[in-house]
């Protein structure tokens, strides 16, 4: 059998023309948080580790995308925390719920403030641990994952948990088991979609939140390209808004 790009961009192409009506709900469910957040001065605090961190760039930070946002990331704890830069090179970091709380507690959090949390298989402990917290404290949460992989696989929180089951809006990105999509001949699988099915949701969960702040008659606070001349003044502007608020450059 020969697997070319051409069977990938099929089964992407088919998955990314699924997922608008099949997350419909849940994409609205997900703007209606954020739009309550920012309309009451919240900020929108993504965190994803490993391949997840990607979506959270596409949430916080980037050219067309919200200003009053936060990336948080594993690496908070030695920008903000004080680790030695060797605690990041243990390959069990995400899977330790005990960094969860030191991550919320260096981000600059306010209670208006909503949570988006990206993990494809939606079980390990740092997300588990940060996503009970975040519900502990009273913020909103969404949930990026995969349904398909975190229902087929043990959780590695000690509640038992999973990202899934804590979030009050979860979007299913649709990977399956393992992320990969086309069979190898001799067993196992290539071709990760989890990525580029979680980008398409972030950005139409963004697409919507805008789409209801200017149903509120707000103008919402979206960042030019820094790369277009009038991009930096747009963007300073903005962000001084939120000064103490979000944080850039990390």
């Amino acid at each position: 059998m020969s697997l070319t790009g051409a069977d990938y961009v099929a089964v992407v192409t088919e998955l990314l023309a699924k997922l608008p009506a099949q997350q419909e709900k849940e994409i609205a469910g997900a703007a209606d948080l954020l739009a309550a957040s920012l309309g009451a001065g919240g900020v929108v605090n993504a965190f994803g580790s490993g391949h997840s961190e990607a979506i959270a760039m596409e949430i916080a930070g980037r050219a067309g995308g919200l200003v009053p946002t936060n990336r948080l990331a594993l690496r908070d704890l030695v920008i903000f925390g004080g680790e030695p830069p060797s605690v990041l090179q243990d390959p069990e970091l995400e899977r330790d719920p005990r960094i969860a709380r030191r991550i919320y507690e260096l981000a600059p959090v306010a209670p208006q403030d909503v949570f988006v949390i990206i993990s494809s298989s939606g079980v390990n402990g740092c997300v588990v641990e940060l996503a009970a917290l975040v519900k502990e404290r009273g913020h909103g949460l969404i949930a990026l994952t995969s349904l398909q992989h975190s229902r087929a696989v043990p959780a590695r929180h000690p509640s038992g948990r999973k990202l899934f089951e804590l979030a009050d809006v979860v979007l299913d990105n649709g990977a399956p088991r393992g992320d990969s999509v086309l069979e190898l001949p001799g067993g196992g699988s290539f071709g990760a979609v989890s990525t580029i099915t979680s980008a398409l949701l972030a950005q139409l969960m963004v697409a919507e939140t805008v789409s209801r702040l200017l149903a509120a008659g707000q103008v919402p606070p979206v960042y030019l390209s820094a790369n277009i001349p009038e991009g930096d003044a747009h963007n300073q502007a903005l962000e001084a808004r939120y000064a103490g608020r979000i944080r850039r450059g990390a």
